[in-house]
């Protein structure tokens, strides 16, 4: 899929072809953007049962930050979808929602949820062409991985 040309002494050769194991094609990538916006109703209930239980107003900021951030980013995503497909994103995950048993319990699956959001949001990179789509897609994993490090602060703040 890739040619790339190196220089080796004094000639050109042309590698091999070479794909990434993420590698992803537009329409796996356009779908993968659709199922990232289906869970929100789950990600809603999640960040309120975890803000309810946040033991300090710090806390209580910093979860209502990634909270808006992860809105934000749902928002992006239905209006990426919109404008690659010209459909809007309807209905919602079939995933039934687990309540949070704890408040560390609950900031330790935010912070598994966060990771796993990076590594499916590389997939969509990876698929989209080279422009406003893929650049955002990029800005919203850097986001993804600021909330892992918060969610990082968190649960050691609470570690006792």
């Amino acid at each position: 899929m890739y040619q790339v040309p190196f220089y080796w002494g004094n000639s050109y050769y042309m590698r091999a072809d070479f794909v990434p194991i993420w590698n992803t094609s537009f329409q796996e990538a356009v779908q993968m953007i659709k199922e990232a916006v289906q869970g929100e109703r789950n990600d809603e209930l999640f960040y309120s049962e975890l803000i309810n239980l946040a033991p300090s107003q710090e806390q209580v900021a910093i979860i209502e930050s990634i909270r808006n951030d992860e809105r934000a980013h749902n928002k992006m995503f239905r209006e990426m979808y919109w404008a690659l497909t010209g459909q809007e994103i309807t209905g919602i995950s079939s995933e039934k929602y687990e309540k949070v048993h704890s408040y560390v319990e609950g900031l330790q699956r935010a912070l598994m949820g966060e990771l796993g959001a990076v590594e499916r949001y590389r997939n969509i990179w990876f698929g989209l062409p080279t422009g406003i789509y893929k650049d955002t897609v990029y800005g919203i994993i850097l986001d993804e991985l600021k909330h892992a490090a918060k969610y990082n602060y968190l649960i050691t703040l609470n570690l006792k």
